[in-house]
């Protein structure tokens, strides 16, 4: 009893007896120790070629490998530029003449009535005056459901028309002419061949259609529908030209590529637009 006394009084005053704070100081103290090195290491997961922990490893990739597939839609888009790129040069000089020509009677070689009602059907959205309500109609639509980013994103899609416009002011190339083997179906044309405003403008409204239907709709064979539909009218839109006379090979090839890079930026634009929304409402 005599020597509990005596430590109590050898205490400084304002030290915490061992029972009392002092413990959960060093807890507290080890806690925000722990919390430091689960934020190191968390970040050292992220940056280094770290796998996840089974059984996640199974479908998981490693760091490295996500971020490298993260970067796949911008390296597309400066391809697709590149090859667009490299085309309006040869078409500018003129050296895709003979390949542009060889290549237009091989498609137009077949006669099938079938095929060129499918032909047809493809590039009919794309004529004035319906391609002038459908693009509206669809942005209205998105507004109405209140999908307000998806209708900026819809508008901003729409904007390949205008650079299919722009573009054509700088390439005054002929468009194909009806002779013996050669077929042109009559159609209200006018400007440049090159690049095909069709095929432009079906990549960035059609395409930023079949994105929001593989991201929005719920129902998989809805979604499934969609998707087939609008990535079918995007894929059946540049052979139609060709085969209906309106435009060379090349002009479809480059639109393809120019349209498909626009198209990426539009994706990434709206992905940000989205998060910015999601995070003010959450």
């Amino acid at each position: 009893m005599t020597m509990l006394v005596d430590r109590s009084r050898a205490r400084p005053p304002d030290q915490p007896a061992p029972g009392a704070a002092g413990r959960p100081a060093g807890q507290a103290a080890g806690l925000s120790t722990a919390v430091g090195r689960a934020i190191v290491e968390a970040a050292k997961a992220a940056t280094t070629e770290v796998r996840p922990p089974a059984p996640l490893a199974v479908v998981v990739v490693p760091p490295r490998s996500a971020i490298i597939r993260s970067r796949i839609p911008t390296l597309v888009g400066f391809a697709g530029l590149a090859g667009f790129g490299a085309l309006f040069a040869l078409v500018r000089v003129g050296r895709t003449a003979a390949f542009d020509a060889a290549l237009t009677l091989r498609i137009q070689a077949s006669r099938n009535p079938a095929l060129n009602e499918v032909m047809r059907a493809a590039s009919w959205p794309g004529f004035p005056p319906q391609s002038r309500i459908i693009q509206p109609l669809i942005i209205g639509s998105l507004v109405a459901a209140r999908l307000r980013v998806e209708a900026v994103g819809q508008t901003l899609a729409w904007g390949t028309a205008l650079v299919s416009t722009v573009v054509k002011g700088f390439m005054a190339r002929a468009r194909p002419v009806a002779g013996n083997d050669l077929r042109v179906v009559a159609a209200p044309l006018g400007g440049s061949s090159f690049p095909s405003g069709h095929v432009l403008t079906y990549v960035g409204v059609y395409g930023f259609l079949a994105f929001l239907a593989a991201t929005l709709v719920r129902p998989a064979a809805l979604r499934r529908l969609l998707v087939g539909f609008f990535v079918g009218l995007v894929g059946l839109v540049g052979p139609s030209r060709i085969q209906q006379g309106h435009h060379w090979p090349t002009d479809v090839t480059a639109s393809y590529l120019l349209g498909t890079s626009y198209l990426l930026g539009v994706v990434a634009i709206y992905r940000r637009l989205k998060g910015r929304r999601v995070a003010s409402t959450s």
